[in-house]
């Protein structure tokens, strides 16, 4: 691991704890100037549970959740929160569901789809959108949009970090927003002020981790 990686642990559980490395960096969507390392959270089973929980506690008592779908690698953390959500010693409004953990396919088009077998997953379904990051939501749109269309009702979208506080009028609830990485920013791959300034890309960053340039 880089040395120059920064914990930061949330204020809501410190046991939901991520790291930073500043620089410059390329997403499928954008250039930042922070990569957000989220393995720790993603993979440990004790920090993803104890992150599952802080996130459960936004819908435990106001939101029914029948499916959860996990984009970025984020199923194991989604596995405690069906767990969490479905325990009938938390008064929740989904205790006593067997909620699925759902992960969606992409074709060579980069289109979300539903196979046939995972389809009644979302059909008719309150379906609970999580993904580990967001900057610009592109990705968190397209599950909303297939889900809609395999009938399914988007029923709340989380992160464990997110720039953005609203996808297609949903709230995000989050552990880490951009109060908590002052200096986080976003730009356009074709409006970047840090490649303006003749820097070059430190890495490509995406759900498995970065590669250096």
């Amino acid at each position: 691991m880089d040395e120059r990686f920064v914990d930061l642990r949330s204020t809501k559980n410190p046991k939901a704890r991520i790291k930073m490395l500043s620089g410059h960096f390329a997403t499928k969507n954008s250039h930042v100037n922070t990569y957000i390392d989220m393995s720790t959270v993603k993979t440990r089973h004790n920090n993803a549970r104890e992150t599952a929980r802080t996130l459960a506690e936004e819908y435990l008592t106001n939101t029914m959740v029948d499916t959860i779908v996990c984009l970025k690698n984020t199923e194991v953390i989604g596995a405690f929160m069906a767990e969490t959500l479905a325990d009938s010693s938390n008064m929740s409004m989904s205790a006593g569901n067997n909620i699925s953990v759902v992960t969606p396919e992409f074709d060579f088009t980069g289109q979300i789809l539903f196979r046939e077998n995972s389809q009644r997953m979302i059909e008719g379904k309150q379906v609970l959108i999580l993904t580990d990051s967001m900057a610009t939501g592109t990705l968190t749109m397209q599950a909303i949009e297939s889900v809609l269309y395999y009938r399914g009702r988007v029923c709340g979208i989380c992160a464990v970090f997110s720039a953005i506080s609203k996808v297609a009028g949903v709230e995000v609830k989050t552990i880490f927003t951009s109060s908590d990485l002052p200096d986080y920013h976003v730009y356009s791959a074709h409006q970047c002020p840090i490649c303006d300034a003749g820097v070059r890309l430190d890495g490509i960053v995406n759900s498995f981790g970065y590669a250096k340039l």
